[in-house]
């Protein structure tokens, strides 16, 4: 399989719905940005998930329990140690940042079932599955916050074809379960994928408060197969298999003050100007590239490696590297181990 990834890097901004394909033969997907109140609420709630850790190490160090490592919806590292979770808790470490998908700010609108039922979904290229939460499921929003979330009733699709597998995701927070499905899904409201692989997820508790405050239901990973639960083909894959889009690429046009869009099959050269620079990808798994170097302040990495993630408004890397970086631009690190500056010195 081959396909290509092209962003246009811009302000992301606000806008509402899905486009459909236009005689250019792109499906266009209109992007949303997840509000300033709804990130900062989620970085309080880990500050004060991270202080109560603290707490309960100083009293009850032999009480800690560790989450265990599995599969993870960014594909990210593996969870930390137990001494650098004890470390991050008691504000001892400024080297581990704990990357997670609720940090994710863009999302669009797709369909899944017959009739469609609509859901708000991130397009995450650090991940592979598409997962929306079911009826029944806990832990996923409530009706008075952003009118709680759209759930899928698979009962009322007539082209659902139960699967039952399970689908299990850990986070450094928690984890999120389900089990997989298979049903039609609509993109761009007419672009329709047949018996596409999909997860319903019955508890999202993993997620928090960053997940009940947002205004997105679940997921499109836009990663390969490689880091797809269950072998379940992509979405993107299967709308090539099956036709569907022009060329094997998709593009992101990240708005500045205006609407934000997401093209499958091609790119549209009225978002940018100039020549496209195409990266070789260093593996189809994520979307990981050679970086020549990273520079901040007086920080230079030389030549190194990193992936494009749609999903995510952290920057990550290694921890004594992120360590270096921090110091050279005077951020400060919190309790989580992620490091925060002062907008005003930038």
């Amino acid at each position: 399989m081959k396909y290509s990834l092209f962003a246009v890097l811009s302000a992301l901004t606000t806008s509402s719905f899905t486009t459909a394909q236009e005689d250019d033969g792109l499906i266009r997907m209109k992007l949303m940005k997840r509000s300033n109140h709804e990130m900062v609420a989620q970085h309080l709630e880990r500050e004060n998930k991270a202080l109560l850790m603290a707490l309960d190490a100083k009293n009850n160090p032999a009480d800690i329990t560790l989450v265990a490592s599995s599969a993870s919806l960014r594909g990210a590292a593996q969870q930390p140690s137990f001494e650098e979770q004890l470390a991050i808790a008691q504000g001892k470490s400024e080297s581990v940042t704990i990357k997670d998908y609720s940090n994710a700010q863009y999302y669009g609108v797709l369909e899944v079932g017959s009739p469609p039922q609509s859901f708000t979904v991130i397009f995450d290229t650090g991940s592979s599955n598409l997962w929306v939460p079911q009826i029944n499921c806990k832990n996923c929003g409530y009706w008075f916050m952003n009118g709680g979330k759209h759930k899928f009733d698979h009962s009322k699709s007539t082209t659902y074809v139960v699967d039952g597998t399970d689908f299990h995701i850990q986070y450094g927070s928690g984890d999120v379960k389900g089990s997989f499905s298979v049903d039609d899904v609509t993109l761009a409201q007419d672009i329709v994928i047949k018996g596409q692989k999909f997860a319903e997820v019955s508890d999202a508790g993993g997620l928090g408060m960053g997940y009940t405050l947002g205004k997105f239901d679940g997921i499109m990973g836009l990663g390969f197969e490689g880091l797809s639960l269950g072998n379940a083909e992509t979405v993107f894959k299967n709308a090539m298999d099956q036709g569907l889009v022009k060329d094997g690429k998709f593009a992101f046009a990240l708005g500045d003050n205006k609407e934000g869009e997401l093209t499958f099959g091609g790119v549209d050269k009225s978002k940018f100007k100039g020549e496209i620079t195409w990266v070789k990808l260093e593996e189809p798994k994520y979307w990981q590239i050679t970086l020549d170097n990273v520079s901040a302040g007086s920080y230079s990495s030389g030549k190194t490696n990193g992936i494009v993630d749609s999903g995510t408004s952290l920057i990550t890397g290694p921890s004594l590297e992120i360590q270096k970086i921090a110091a050279s631009v005077g951020a400060q690190a919190n309790l989580l181990g992620q490091y925060t500056i002062d907008c005003s010195k930038l």
